[in-house]
């Protein structure tokens, strides 16, 4: 096997991923994260309950594959894109457009980050959350040199867990607003000048 067969997907592979992807995005759309099943994604697509394993593993990597677009966007925006969310703000405005884009993401694909978390306990503390915590860490150390950044970042990151996020604004009836106002207020201590 030569090094590109290695490196590239193969043509059959790439189809069914997608396809897998599609159908599983429809059955989403149409009965909720709740009613996904491995075995009706593949059946929905056309491919053996064997593919999809192969594929995704697990029902958890399937539902990280169907959030990885809208991830890799919004690491996009806080890594290269325009401020304040990307570089060229200042840390204080760069930390809470952060906290305040990462909201919105969560909200938007809350049921699939409560399925994924609950189907991997692990899988909250994974690349993405690794990179999270880098970069607040790195503007926490900004803002504030003698704080234990590595800490502060993983208590801003707490209110993202899907369970929590949830729960707040579904049982609780908090607003993506409330909820901003409120991580603005954790870091009240961080961002003052002065």
């Amino acid at each position: 096997m030569n090094a590109t067969a290695h490196t590239h997907e193969r043509a059959d592979a790439a189809r069914n991923r997608r396809r897998i992807l599609a159908a599983a995005a429809r059955l989403l759309a149409e009965r909720g994260a709740a009613a996904l099943s491995m075995d009706e994604v593949a059946q929905a697509a056309g491919v053996g309950v064997g593919t999809v394993y192969r594929r995704f593993t697990d029902r958890a990597g399937l539902l990280y594959a169907l959030i990885d677009q809208r991830e890799r966007d919004f690491q996009a925006a806080f890594l290269h894109g325009p401020p304040p969310l990307g570089p060229g703000a200042g840390p204080a405005e760069r930390l809470r457009a952060f906290l305040h884009a990462l909201a919105e993401r969560t909200d938007q694909q809350a049921d699939l980050l409560l399925m994924a978390e609950a189907d991997s306990p692990a899988a909250r503390f994974e690349a993405s959350y690794d990179l999270y915590h880098r970069h607040l860490a790195m503007l926490i150390g900004r803002l504030r040199p003698e704080a234990d950044a590595a800490y502060l970042a993983d208590a801003l990151l707490a209110p993202f867990a899907a369970n929590l996020f949830v729960h707040q604004r579904r049982a609780r009836g908090m607003t993506l607003q409330r909820i901003r106002a409120g991580l603005d207020e954790l870091t009240a201590g961080l961002t003052r000048s002065g």
